[in-house]
């Protein structure tokens, strides 16, 4: 037996950033930005933090299921940008929500998150061990980004989104999921402890600029560009054959909302209807692993998703790590 989505709920910091607003500290603007990502804004923390996004998008899953948090048997959250290492943001959104019988653990796969949490707390519900599971994608990235580095600052935002799995004897569920440490350094962020001076592991002193420079999100665009539009089409291929399904048997294929024309070509080369890969980055940009879960609950409460729909969830990110999911709604 496996869960079913009962509800889901997102959200995002109030403080909206424009490309128009970064023209005016960055050599850039509106349209060369919109042309080459597809983004025209992105919305930043303004001293909320990853747990306070988490803890409200959770609260509106669990509104949404129509269920107390008491019913919860484990809290699972993606994230890659919390405040500090303990406690956990999941720790953080039980106690948010008074959810005392959640057991609680946080996991990092990068832009991937969502889907490795939510697989996980599949398997936990295949298991049954769990019944009702609390699974979110939480950033702020904005708090990791290096605004002066035009390259990488105008794609990331900060958001948070959310579901609530329930087991259900008539849910069904498949997975493909992969990774890739060899191409790892296409996309960086180091701790600063790490880099300190006599930390153990610290061959050289790192010098305070260079510090900075390793703490903050580095990224090859052109490889993690190659790298996604070459395998994001082929999990979802080998998902639907290992399913033995047709496309067409696919109501949406929700894609991590990266790039623009990251969607557009796998769409393209899976022969697909852009019409089945909705975006929202126009208004968020890149918000790693809380990307799917916030279209996700977009499209539930604009009644574009409905029950008995079948979808493919497919992330893709740092690691490298990619994998594509099936989700009955």
């Amino acid at each position: 037996m496996f869960g079913k989505i009962i509800g889901t709920g997102s959200c995002v910091p109030e403080h909206r950033v424009s490309n128009q607003e970064l023209s005016g500290f960055l050599e850039t603007n509106d349209a060369w930005i919109r042309e080459r990502t597809g983004i025209g804004s992105r919305r930043v923390v303004d001293g909320e933090r990853p747990e306070d996004l988490a803890l409200a998008a959770a609260k509106n899953a669990l509104s949404a299921a129509r269920i107390s948090a008491e019913e919860l048997d484990m809290i699972v959250v993606s994230t890659l940008s919390s405040n500090h290492m303990l406690p956990s943001v999941s720790c953080l959104v039980q106690r948010g929500l008074g959810a005392k019988r959640a057991m609680c653990f946080d996991l990092n796969a990068a832009c991937t998150g969502f889907l490795a949490a939510y697989n996980t707390m599949q398997a936990y519900i295949n298991l049954g061990i769990v019944k009702t599971g609390l699974v979110v994608g939480a950033e702020g990235l904005s708090r990791i980004t290096d605004w002066s580095d035009r390259s990488s600052c105008i794609l990331f935002g900060d958001g948070a989104g959310a579901a609530v799995l329930r087991s259900d004897p008539e849910a069904e569920f498949a997975t493909v999921m992969h990774a890739d440490g060899e191409k790892g350094d296409a996309l960086t962020c180091e701790f600063a402890y790490a880099l300190e001076e006599g930390y153990p592991g610290t061959v050289l002193p790192v010098a305070p600029e260079e510090k900075k420079r390793r703490t903050l999100i580095r990224m090859n665009g052109q490889e993690v560009f190659r790298f996604a539009i070459r395998q994001v089409p082929a999990c979802i291929q080998e998902l639907l054959a290992q399913e033995n399904r047709e496309l067409d048997s696919v109501d949406w294929f929700l894609l991590h909302q990266a790039n623009a024309r990251i969607i557009e070509g796998a769409a393209k080369r899976l022969g697909a209807p852009i019409e089945k890969f909705p975006m929202n980055l126009a208004e968020y940009g890149n918000t790693s692993s809380a990307s799917i879960p916030i279209l996700l609950d977009e499209l539930v409460r604009d009644g574009k998703i409905r029950r008995g729909q079948r979808l493919i969830l497919a992330g893709f990110g740092g690691g490298l790590t990619w994998g594509a999911t099936k989700v009955t709604f």
